[in-house]
């Protein structure tokens, strides 16, 4: 009886010991969570982020970038009244200053990272004979788009242009504005207005219109790309690798391809 009873337990213990040691061998050794990255950024580098996107999830497996596209203006308003990002990147410099003055940047974590031109578009049939800005003065150009002067930092550039041109008040019954840079893309391309003013980088990815003139650099303030990581932030560690991705060979690549001039 004693015997019995000890096979018994030997037998129970033994069993316990083997589905033990089975459950610790189905464990994996690491757990890796995956993280959604939320990156804001201007309108004008939605086709060009989009691009960078896939190679840097191919290096980051465990991390997956979720865009928000929009004015620098908008978007600035949108983290200023607390909607969530992790990553901005501005369009503009003052709405990246604008964020910093209210200390939502992680320190540290601002840096310029591309530039762009200024160039007046027309449609890709147009007969007017646009050539430069100034052309614009002459009443040919009956509806001008442009970005909201407000807002949109190329709105801001342009108006700056103007007025260094001394054409604002002249042509200021004439200009028909967007929310972003691609609204004012859309309006020339319909051909729903004679001329728009974009970024170089914007004109070149489309096939309706006709780059006519570029704006001199000393008639606006240089157009800089600065991105920051949010103070809010919940993912720093994963925002900071993909900034650093931002200024690897494979993103730099992808900006020179679209057009962009990289600042880093």
């Amino acid at each position: 009886m004693k015997r019995r009873n000890f096979l018994s337990l030997v037998s129970v213990t033994a069993l316990g010991l083997t589905l033990a040691g089975q459950g610790c061998a189905t464990q994996p050794a690491t757990v890796q969570s995956e993280t959604t990255l939320l990156v804001s950024a201007a309108a004008s580098l939605q086709d060009v982020l989009g691009k960078v996107q896939p190679g840097f999830e191919a290096a980051h497996p465990t991390i997956t970038i979720a865009y928000n596209f929009g004015s620098s203006g908008a978007l600035q308003q949108q983290i200023e009244q607390g909607a969530p990002a992790d990553v901005f990147i501005s369009a503009g410099i003052p709405q990246m200053d604008a964020l910093e003055e209210k200390d939502l940047l992680k320190p540290g974590s601002r840096q310029d990272l591309l530039s762009n031109q200024l160039v007046l578009i027309v449609p890709k049939d147009s007969t007017l004979g646009l050539t430069r800005f100034n052309d614009l003065d002459k009443n040919i150009a009956e509806r001008i788009s442009v970005g909201e002067f407000r807002t949109v930092p190329a709105g801001q550039y342009t108006e700056q242009v103007f007025s260094n041109l001394g054409l604002l008040e002249k042509i200021s019954p004439r200009l028909v504005f967007a929310n972003n840079v691609r609204g004012v893309l859309a309006a020339v391309e319909s051909g729903n207005v004679d001329a728009g003013v974009v970024y170089a980088t914007d004109a070149a990815l489309s096939r309706q219109v006709t780059q006519v003139a570029v704006a001199p650099e000393n008639l606006h303030d240089p157009i800089i790309y600065p991105l920051a990581i949010m103070n809010s932030s919940p993912h720093p560690e994963a925002a900071r690798t993909f900034v650093d991705y931002l200024s690897s060979d494979a993103a730099q690549a992808v900006f020179k391809e679209f057009g962009f001039t990289s600042l880093d």
